[in-house]
């Protein structure tokens, strides 16, 4: 027999978390990432630095990569639980931190828009938002890479957040954030990363297994292109990313245009398969098209996540 106390206390709780949800996610569509205001993004990325900088040298590099990697998540995790326990007035504020979907859109929107005015400001616009070598790419690959990274990020700033909300609550959303920053600063296949970020790649790409998938359904859907969905699971298995590939081929299948290809990374080149056949000309349209299906997408995950807060509390 359910406990009518229990229930009771369930659903307000679940009521708490939604509350948190829709004002952390409307904050975020109204403001963004204020450049005024600290971002704890920014604290994960000096402790990161700080530990690559004392620990990423001699010998088991390997070893003590895993260890910072989990020292943090862990401790991440014990950070969450203790805002959600005793400080839930603030949950709406860790949720506002760890989505990223309108400076993502703001920045790729900022991107073409450089563009038209130059080759130049288009390549130090779109650096802002990519890891690779801007300063050699034409026109079309900017645009290439904004777009692609508008995919990709849907993943890591939005979908990916939201799912381990649902998961895990906001510990569980405030971890993921550690764990996406770990991968952005050291999981590269470089000679200076590729042992001591080794194990901060692998434990991104199981965070982000589910949700790349999701994101890239939620695309096709938003799109009104459900028939994409064989391209995109033949595509996305092409990515060296075991996760980028599925979004990034949700939206090269919707646009019907061609990405991936060779990049420069840190010096160094890599070689990345195509993604889609039709290698056409990008436009500002492409861009509006690729912004409306995020945002629709998001929309969905929204409240899809809301749905199943409810319906867990009424379990």
């Amino acid at each position: 027999m359910v406990n009518p106390q229990c229930s009771m206390v369930n659903v307000q709780w679940s009521m708490v978390n939604i509350t948190s949800l829709l004002v952390g996610w409307l904050l975020d569509l109204l403001l963004g990432d204020p450049v005024w205001l600290p971002h704890p993004v920014v604290g994960f990325g000096k402790a990161i630095a700080f530990g690559e900088h004392h620990f990423n040298r001699g010998s088991f590099r390997k070893i003590k990569g895993a260890i910072m990697a989990v020292v943090l998540i862990i401790a991440t995790y014990a950070v969450g639980l203790v805002i959600n326990s005793h400080l839930p007035i603030f949950n709406f504020l860790i949720v506002f931190f760890c989505l990223a979907g309108t400076t993502l859109i703001r920045e790729v929107r900022a991107v073409f828009l450089a563009l038209d005015r130059s080759l130049d400001e288009g390549r130090r616009q779109v650096a802002r938002i990519v890891g690779r070598d801007t300063s050699e790419l034409s026109a079309q690959e900017v645009r290439t890479a904004a777009l692609e990274t508008l995919a990709e990020n849907l993943s890591d700033g939005v979908i990916a957040p939201l799912f381990w909300f649902a998961v895990l609550g906001v510990p569980g959303m405030l971890t993921y954030k550690m764990i996406n920053t770990l991968d952005s600063m050291i999981g590269y296949r470089t000679e200076r990363y590729r042992d001591f970020g080794c194990w901060a790649a692998r434990i991104d790409d199981i965070a982000n297994y589910i949700p790349a998938r999701l994101t890239a359904m939620l695309m096709v859907i938003a799109a009104g292109k459900p028939q994409l969905s064989r391209f995109v699971w033949q595509n996305g298995r092409k990515h060296a990313s075991p996760n980028s590939g599925y979004p990034e081929a949700a939206l090269a299948g919707i646009l019907n245009c061609r990405f991936g290809g060779p990049h420069y990374y840190f010096g160094e080149i890599f070689d990345k398969p195509y993604i889609g056949v039709n290698e056409r000309p990008l436009s500002t349209s492409d861009m509006q098209t690729a912004i409306r299906v995020n945002r629709i997408a998001e929309v969905l995950m929204l409240a899809a996540v809301c749905c199943w807060l409810v319906a867990k509390s009424l379990c």
